[in-house]
């Protein structure tokens, strides 16, 4: 018989974790809300009849934001046969208040105390005993990270949904409002359970709307609910909240003695530090200049240009023995096969010369992707949050806003996702529209693609890139805010900031190549499939009225050719008309990543990749340095790839409002780029045109917009028609 078991606790109480290790799996691990923003499945190791649930981290069963709809609507709709409570030991009495309401579910709950090892290193003492007579529930200690007593913990939760025994509430509330809730129970329907219905019951009595669209409207439930907030002089759901805390302190107080600590934390004392007011945005601007440098111009471009060089290029030597390359590898099998010309230009110069393109930049994004898992895992980037949270709260965002944005600079789907964690409607729309702003993984192969051919490599041009992001999303909030659609007060951020601790080794490997490995399977599929399309277009075309294969000089008849022209014009004034670089362009929505496979076999990467000095020769060539950069912005603020494209329609859940974005983010990247573009040349060559004096037009405009006083903002909400999102 199969078993279901969810994972319900607090962010930050180490759900994923514990999934990870029940199951083998390689969900991401944060540590801020909204990591886990849908419920993930797995099977337990060794059991494939038994799965665990791991849902979304919420403080109670009264759900604001929507990953907390998330969690609430899966426990009480499709009930799991049992509930594994995760809850964080140095901060027991904050993650009662949620087992206090899972409890009354009627679902069998253990309690699964993490970070034990934490609790004791810092000389306190849970009498676990004690708390487990209290909350009348099994309560096992663990410890996640470690692997402590979680097979207890999950052997324990199957021996209880076996057995179907459920945890009845030991906590009451005040006689009176027992009396009542009492009431209130028999007034319900007949298919709910006995064991359900107090937890029904407290909701009805909070006027938990979710509920009722649940049960249907219980008349009588409202002049009970009056009666009492008169008594109480409160309202319904702050008397019940009032409740659970005093029974909560009333246990704690014996159950939990706390080691008196009155020096300050190594977490507080660096915090002095990293959260100063005025040395927290230098702090955090030098380590992502770090950060991005040692990624693309160090380490990342030693190891990139052993993979362009050798892997792709000429060969590599292992222990003195030569490997030949790739390319050369799969030309010499072709010619042993003796395969049709078109077949080995379909593999060479499109499948090699376009994924091969991409692939040669994954040595970067895994040293990126190393140093973000880092970064995230031993707590600095919830700082980073908090930080933001001051600039963006005058901006028109809040701090919760950044979580989506450092989420995205893995890929930009989960980081729209994360939106989630903002309840405020406004809010997370305009979150959802400028989290793409950041650079994701996809888009690291454009920056190094531009910083090698035409900067020669500076350190400059990745960590620009990336704060251009957070300056485009800081403008977008200020012009956006000061309009109907968005106006409004930022909505409030409250986060707890973990300890900061030494990020294990397997976590931050595995984060890497969760990411990398996501990235190597678009090129080996979506990628791929592009290039050939490419290929296909780039040399197949009409000479004198018939359709036939082009030599490597006819590529300006070709299909693409034809198409690329079309559009080419619309890109002239920022600087690189020509058709490569626009079809370049148009191909980089299907994956980012696509806007370097295209160059490579436009360009012939692979082939000039065979002289390791020229690999970036022929694009030097074709572009000036501010065009270079022109198009570069263009590509990382434009709309985003297709399927970040699906997860906006997603979770807009509306037509009108997802074509805003796009529109909204490319006609933005449109404008900036142009501005980047005629005012650098201007300056550069000392020549002022019609176009140079639009742009300076431009510019005031968008002074105009960002230094504008507020007046739409203080009046109603409007949205495209009215509509609400919901899930």
């Amino acid at each position: 018989m199969s078993i279901t078991i969810a994972l319900a606790g607090n962010p930050n109480s180490g759900k994923t974790t514990l999934f990870n290790a029940l199951t083998g799996s390689n969900q991401f691990v944060g540590n801020w809300p909204g990591v886990t923003v849908e419920k993930k499945e797995g099977k337990l190791k060794g059991h494939k009849d038994i799965k665990i649930m791991d849902l979304p981290g919420i403080y109670s069963l009264s759900p604001y934001t929507l990953e907390e709809v998330v969690a609430r609507n899966y426990l009480i709709q499709k009930r799991p046969d049992a509930i594994i409570n995760i809850v964080d030991g140095t901060n027991l009495e904050r993650n009662l208040y949620l087992t206090t309401q899972i409890i009354e579910l009627g679902i069998p709950v253990i309690m699964a105390i993490n970070m034990m090892d934490i609790v004791a290193k810092n000389g306190d003492k849970i009498n676990i005993k004690k708390l487990s007579i209290e909350l009348g529930c099994e309560i096992v200690e663990i410890s996640a990270l470690k692997g402590t007593g979680i097979q207890s913990a999950v052997e324990l939760a199957v021996a209880m949904a076996n057995s179907k025994r459920i945890n009845l509430p030991v906590h009451r509330f005040d006689q009176i409002i027992e009396k009542e809730l009492d009431k209130i129970k028999g007034m319900l329907p007949n298919n709910i359970t006995e064991e359900q219905k107090r937890f029904y019951a407290i909701k009805l009595f909070e006027r938990d709307d979710k509920i009722s669209e649940l049960i249907g409207k219980i008349p009588d439930v409202e002049s009970i609910v009056t009666k009492i907030e008169e008594k109480f002089d409160d309202d319904a759901e702050s008397i019940i909240t009032n409740e659970r805390y005093q029974f909560i302190t009333s246990i704690i107080d014996d159950c939990y003695k706390r080691n008196s600590r009155e020096q300050l934390s190594i977490s507080d004392k660096i915090d002095r530090i990293i959260t100063n007011r005025w040395l927290a945005l230098p702090i955090f601007a030098i380590i992502m200049y770090t950060v991005y440098y040692i990624s693309v111009s160090t380490v990342g471009t030693w190891a990139t240009d052993w993979a362009n060089d050798g892997v792709f290029g000429d060969g590599w030597s292992l222990f003195g023995i030569a490997i030949p390359s790739i390319p050369s590898l799969i030309e010499g099998l072709l010619i042993s096969l003796g395969t049709a010309e078109w077949l080995n230009g379909l593999v060479l110069d499109g499948i090699v010369a376009g994924v091969g393109a991409v692939l040669g930049f994954v040595p970067q994004m895994l040293v990126l992707f190393f140093f973000l898992a880092i970064l995230e895992s031993c707590g600095y980037m919830a700082r980073v949050a908090f930080i933001m949270d001051r600039i963006f709260r005058k901006f028109g965002l809040s701090g919760k806003s950044f979580i989506p944005m450092l989420i995205g600079t893995g890929c930009g789907v989960p980081g729209i996702m994360a939106s989630r964690t903002i309840e405020n409607d406004r809010d997370r729309k305009m979150t959802i529209m400028t989290t793409t702003f950041i650079p994701c993984g996809a888009k690291l192969p454009i920056i190094a693609l531009i910083a090698g051919a035409l900067f020669n490599g500076a350190s400059w041009v990745a960590p620009v890139a990336y704060f251009i992001g957070i300056g485009a999303i800081v403008i977008s909030g200020i012009i956006l805010k000061k309009t109907k659609l968005f106006a409004g007060e930022p909505a409030p951020f409250v986060m707890e900031l973990p300890a900061y601790h030494m990020p294990t080794l397997l976590n931050v490997l595995r984060s890497m190549w969760e990411r990398g490995w996501s990235f190597i399977k678009k090129a080996g599929t979506i990628i791929m499939i592009s290039t050939i399309l490419v290929w296909f277009t780039s040399y197949f075309g009409f000479v004198d009225g018939k359709f036939m294969m082009l030599e490597d000089t006819q590529l300006d008849q070709s299909i693409l050719a034809s198409v690329g022209n079309a559009i080419a014009w619309l890109f002239t004034p920022l600087g690189w008309g020509d058709w490569k670089a626009a079809v370049a362009a148009i191909t980089g929505l299907v994956a980012k990543e696509n806007v370097v496979g295209t160059f490579g076999i436009l360009y012939g990467f692979t082939e000039v990749a065979e002289d390791g000095v020229e690999i970036w020769g022929t694009l030097a060539l074709s572009y000036t340095q501010i065009a270079a950069f022109s198009f570069l912005i263009f590509n990382l603020l434009c709309a985003p790839c297709f399927a970040a494209i699906g997860a906006i329609k997603r979770e807009m859940n509306n037509g009108k409002w997802t074509a805003f974005a796009i529109i909204y983010q490319t006609v933005f990247a449109y404008l900036i780029a142009f501005c980047i573009y005629q005012i650098g040349n201007a300056v550069i060559t000392k020549t002022f045109t019609i176009a140079t004096i639009i742009a300076i037009i431009v510019i005031i405009g968008f002074i105009y917009l960002i230094v504008r006083p507020y007046k739409e903002s203080k009046k109603h909400d409007v949205g495209f028609d009215n509509v609400v999102t919901s899930k």
